[in-house]
């Protein structure tokens, strides 16, 4: 199943999703729960990476290799739609293999049911 990813738009939505689940590992942890007014085909998801980790170059890499990443698991694994998503990456996604990395996020969204 191919859905659209969309961003999550306002502050709200964000600071209802960092009260609700949350998954963790050395490389991201993801902010996960329903929140009310949203498309269910459609995947909200949004990326954020802190001004702590480096400079623009740095932080637009790590978002550009997310967001390769969830393009592969919407085609790979089955997500489910009903939730909204915040993933905050870490310092640690620049200086490690991508491979090893996705393998580590996809296992992370697969025990998100």
């Amino acid at each position: 199943m191919k859905s659209k990813i969309l961003a999550l738009s306002n502050n709200k939505e964000f600071q209802e999703l960092i009260k609700k689940k949350r998954i963790s590992n050395k490389y991201i942890t993801i902010y996960f729960g329903k929140l009310d007014n949203k498309d269910i085909k459609k995947l909200n998801i949004s990326f954020s990476v802190k001004k702590k980790i480096g400079n623009a170059v740095k932080r637009n890499k790590i978002k550009r290799r997310l967001k390769n990443i969830m393009n592969d698991a919407v085609k790979r694994i089955s997500i489910n739609c009903n939730f909204s998503f915040l993933v905050i990456a870490k310092s640690t996604m620049l200086n490690n293999e991508f491979k090893i990395i996705k393998d580590t996020i996809f296992q992370d969204f697969k025990k998100i049911k």
